[in-house]
């Protein structure tokens, strides 16, 4: 009895064994099984996902913010805030605009939103495939001709021209495009997503099997190493198929006294165009043309010659036309040419080399410039901005900081568009961005259908979604900027327009509030660079009036209460252009 006792147990723990075995793997498939469906809908629906979802349509649904959604949950709190704290607000009007209704629709699309985030964050994370003696066959791609592997120096870059960012989606064809643009010769790829340019080839050669990353946007082709760049002639157009290249007037200025110690290149040529001054000061690697006569100047905005005095009038009789008609000066004036070469003097940046000792929030509204204002601090001091969010467009046009946690203290700074005690407490000083909430609303309202950008289509303004938009982000709009004002410890107000009018007297502020200095050739850079790659394309309604009466009324009397709370605190009220009159 004993013996067959023992035998019966023997069985049963070999038994259990084999079930938590086979239990196991089954979990194991079904998981990858899932994840691997999950995938497949998510790549689908990136193709087709509807209005109604808030999201916008393929092709840039990369766009998409998880803060600024995010922002919808915590709204109702802050518009209560609001609400309670001001006497003109209703409380009819709170109850209808945050019904379980809105709330549920905007969780909705959180949940959305989140998960199309993770499979995007698991897939950038993923590790190349692999194949071949060096990792990677190089594959015949785009019309430029292959030169080689180059070492690369993030100190002093090889390609010292335009500098280009798609941690998803560049190829050799895309890089060597964008190169060709911008009349550059030469195209060189580094660390599969990096885009550099130049004219001047590179010196130094590298053993062909280091550039071995591929390309994010394509497999099976090489986009450079760790500090190795694959480098491409730029095949050259033929003069008929050539095209016009992006020469932009900046104006007629006071020429300096020595116009060859101020610009480091020059080129005297009978009947000049400025075609030809833009050429060649292209070929030199140079963001501005200046043309006296039959004299062309190439060089950058500097303190001699900082573009800030203009001097139209008879002083300048001229013809500036980029299709090849004469251009003239009198002969202590100039004409200025922007050519379509980046200004590359304040483009390197970095994480901070120790951590932070004051954690600083660059906050606003969204909509209201945030990532904008990102960029002209990145370009002014040299150091990456860090994000509460995590925005997979921005992170693929360079902006690093955005996969840095938030917390980490790499950054200069960090944006976020979060509101409430307890959030802005955890900073000790921010700057506060604010804009006026008739723009605001408009661009967020842009770019939730259309990405960063483009622009919504008359559909999605006429649909109900823009009403209820308004009715909810413009009390946020207003619960913002008083939250911040009620709890921040240390701020800085910096509206858009004062920005945007007076760029570099306001820069100066805010690079001074970071506890940073830059010198003047440096913000004359970020000048010259000011608008990034962040203006919108596309065709933009002219004369149109998206706000009814009701709108407008609702909107000034939130504009009223924050002017009058900034003024209470002693600092500047709102701009004129804000307050109805």
């Amino acid at each position: 009895m004993a013996k067959a006792f023992f035998r019966l147990q023997k069985f049963l723990r070999r038994t259990q064994f084999l079930l938590f075995f086979l239990t196991a793997a089954y979990l194991m498939a079904g998981s990858l099984l899932l994840l691997q469906r999950s995938r497949l809908v998510i790549q689908q629906g990136s193709r087709g996902t509807s209005a109604n979802q808030a999201l916008p349509a393929s092709g840039v649904m990369a766009g998409v913010s998880i803060g600024v959604d995010t922002k919808t949950m915590q709204n109702p709190r802050a518009s209560a805030r609001l609400l309670e704290g001001t006497d003109a607000l209703a409380e009819s009007a709170l109850e209808q605009r945050h019904s379980p209704r809105w709330l549920m629709s905007r969780n909705s699309e959180l949940r959305q939103l989140r998960r199309r985030w993770f499979h995007r964050f698991i897939h950038e994370e993923q590790p190349a495939h692999m194949r071949g003696s060096n990792g990677i066959e190089r594959a015949a791609e785009g019309k430029g001709t292959y030169i080689g592997c180059f070492s690369d120096d993030s100190r002093e870059r090889t390609l010292k021209g335009a500098v280009f960012y798609d941690l998803r989606k560049m190829t050799v064809s895309h890089c060597q495009e964008a190169c060709a643009e911008r009349a550059y010769a030469y195209a060189g790829l580094e660390y599969g997503a990096e885009c550099y340019c130049g004219n001047r080839l590179p010196s130094t050669a590298s053993r062909p099997e280091e550039c071995n990353s591929e390309c994010k946007g394509q497999r099976g082709s090489v986009c450079g190493g760790v500090n190795r760049l694959s480098v491409y002639r730029v095949e050259e157009p033929r003069a008929a198929a050539r095209p016009r290249r992006n020469v932009i007037y900046r104006g007629c200025f006071r020429a300096p006294e020595n116009l060859t110690d101020t610009f480091p290149a020059s080129l005297i040529q009978p009947n000049l165009t400025v075609e030809m001054c833009s050429e060649f000061c292209s070929k030199k690697e140079f963001p501005l043309a200046v043309i006296r006569g039959p004299e062309c100047y190439c060089g950058y905005p500097t303190r001699r010659f900082t573009l800030h005095d203009g001097a139209e009038g008879p002083r300048c009789p001229q013809l500036h036309s980029g299709s090849g008609a004469g251009a003239v000066a009198a002969g202590t004036h100039c004409l200025v040419y922007q050519t379509p070469v980046q200004d590359t003097r304040c483009t390197d940046r970095k994480f901070l080399t120790t951590k932070s000792k004051v954690f600083v929030a660059l906050s606003s509204f969204p909509g209201a410039g945030n990532t904008w204002a990102r960029h002209l601090i990145e370009h002014a001091t040299g150091y990456y901005t860090g994000s509460y969010y995590f925005d997979g467009t921005l992170y693929n046009k360079g902006f690093k900081g955005e996969k840095d946690h938030w917390r980490s203290r790499r950054t200069i700074c960090v944006k976020t568009h979060e509101s409430g005690k307890t959030e802005i407490e955890m900073f000790d000083s921010a700057i506060l961005l604010i804009r006026n909430p008739y723009k605001s609303l408009v661009a967020e309202f842009n770019r939730k259908y259309a990405g960063h950008l483009g622009y919504a289509t008359d559909r999605n303004w006429k649909s109900k979604e823009w009403p209820d938009f308004v009715n909810s982000y413009a009390s946020w709009w207003a619960s913002h900027v008083l939250d911040w004002l009620k709890y921040g410890k240390r701020l800085l107000i910096i509206h858009y327009e004062d920005l945007k009018q007076s760029l570099i007297p306001t820069l100066r502020e805010m690079v001074e509030f970071l506890n940073m200095t830059v010198t003047e050739d440096r913000l004359l850079c970020v000048e010259n660079n000011r608008d990034g790659n962040f203006k919108r394309s596309g065709t933009k309604q002219k004369g149109f009036e998206p706000f009814t009466p009701e709108m407008k009324d609702l909107i000034n009397s939130y504009i009223l209460t924050v002017d009058e709370a900034l003024r209470k605190r002693n600092f500047t009220g709102l701009p004129r252009e804000y307050v109805p009159r």
